[in-house]
């Protein structure tokens, strides 16, 4: 390669194009209506009326997705027929000699997902349609049960229950210690006080989350369907361990047991345990998923849809799945848009191997700004039938919602620490 990189032309696929709808812009919107930044990419089209949103949220690197998209997504698109959506995707992939990554991959999932978007309104038809259409009524979603103790959580468990939920993740706080998706719990009185305040403690928490799960198991009973989250906090000897002790338990999944670097722990985990084991979250690249499916070592895919690209590697990593027996959990945090959600729902309903869906409840805010957000009733996701994905953008409240991008970037997310100082991986 030349030391100079020439600057790129727009990229021309070697089939000759008929005359008809071309891609004429490309932009971002970044808005924080619940007060996480989004990134959506709009694809405009020649077309008076027709255009496309996608979803590129990595709220901590949301100015380098909207620069990747803007300035170098965007120049290569202009004039490109919008249907050739394999072509468009593969293409941008390798566009950049360097590939893969969470910055580059939510800004062609923001493509990605727009132009499944603009063919689905091309086509009079919901995405879900267009991959085959529904194999489920709607999607079972799990909801978040969180709490100072076990008292807490149960409650919470059984109040969503009685809402109609099955499904329920449960996190409880370890008193005194920093604690990944539960409120912070004091230290009991005498207790041992760590060099760094509000420390992460990993002993105190495999104690902590057994008791949970025999105190649920005693009071919510075995009908529920119990999902915990480690979050990747622990050495894997310990993740080991906390598989084999939470089964008796009969948890639905154990989520991130380890972290991306330590997978071939997973190994000694399945040899250990029969607790169902959901994981990729953190991947960026559909690789990954590669060796943990070939050889069966989880039971979900716990993909973030924009991390690794947008609907077409996701739909495809999610057929490849169905041939080992491994079922989806697409991640639906709050730092996915409603468009991004919406495409989830896609997935879900196309599937055969679903598995579950993680839910996540938007408010009137952000449900004024993406007209069209999906609905949720009765422990379930539910579609509609409007083309395309469904989710529209308001801009002009979009703008009264601007991005809350950190005064220091680098210190967007704060990962926890260990009692002596040292950092723990999240």
């Amino acid at each position: 390669m030349s030391d100079q990189a020439a600057t790129p032309e727009p990229v021309e696929p070697p089939w000759a194009q008929p005359s008809g709808v071309r891609i004429t812009g490309v932009r971002t919107i970044l808005t924080a209506p619940a007060g996480t930044t989004l990134v959506v990419v709009r694809v405009d089209t020649s077309e008076p009326g027709l255009y496309g949103l996608g979803c590129a949220t990595f709220t901590q690197r949301a100015a380098a997705v909207a620069t990747a998209v803007d300035e170098y997504l965007a120049p290569q698109l202009v004039g490109r027929d919008p249907a050739d959506i394999t072509d468009i995707a593969a293409t941008l992939h390798v566009s950049g000699y360097w590939r893969s990554g969470p910055v580059l991959n939510n800004a062609l999932s923001g493509v990605d997902m727009a132009l499944w978007d603009i063919k689905g309104k091309q086509a009079g038809m919901p995405v879900w349609q267009l991959l085959g259409g529904r194999c489920r009524t709607a999607v079972p979603v799990y909801a978040h049960a969180a709490g100072r103790d076990v008292e807490e959580v149960t409650d919470e468990v059984l109040a969503l229950m009685a809402d109609g939920y099955r499904h329920v993740r449960c996190q409880v706080a370890v008193p005194g210690a920093g604690t990944y998706g539960a409120p912070a719990a004091a230290a009991a009185a005498g207790a041992h006080r760590p060099l760094t305040p509000n420390a992460w403690d990993p002993a105190a928490y495999r104690r902590t989350v057994l008791g949970l799960f025999d105190h649920l198991r005693e009071h919510a009973g075995p009908e529920v369907e119990l999902i915990h989250d480690v979050h990747e906090r622990v050495h894997p000897t310990d993740a080991v361990r906390i598989a084999a002790d939470l089964e008796p338990y009969d948890l639905f999944y154990l989520e991130d047991p380890v972290a991306p670097e330590d997978l071939e722990w997973l190994r000694v985990l399945r040899a250990r345990s029969a607790t169902p084991i959901a994981i990729g979250e953190l991947f960026t690249n559909p690789a990954e998923y590669r060796p943990v499916v070939q050889e069966r070592l989880c039971d979900f895919i716990r993909v973030h849809v924009s991390a690794i690209g947008g609907i077409t590697p996701a739909w495809r990593l999610a057929n490849t799945c169905e041939l080992f027996g491994v079922r989806t959990a697409w991640h639906g945090p709050g730092d996915v848009s409603p468009i991004g959600h919406a495409a989830n729902l896609a997935l879900d309903l196309a599937a055969p191997n679903f598995g579950i869906q993680e839910q996540h409840l938007f408010g009137p805010e952000a449900r004024e700004v993406f007209p069209g957000c999906p609905e949720i009733r009765d422990g379930h996701l539910w579609p509609g039938d409007r083309p395309g994905l469904g989710v529209d953008l308001d801009e002009k409240l979009a703008a009264a919602y601007p991005p809350r991008l950190p005064a220091a970037p680098g210190r967007a997310w704060k990962p926890p620490r260990r009692a002596d100082g040292a950092l723990q991986r999240p």
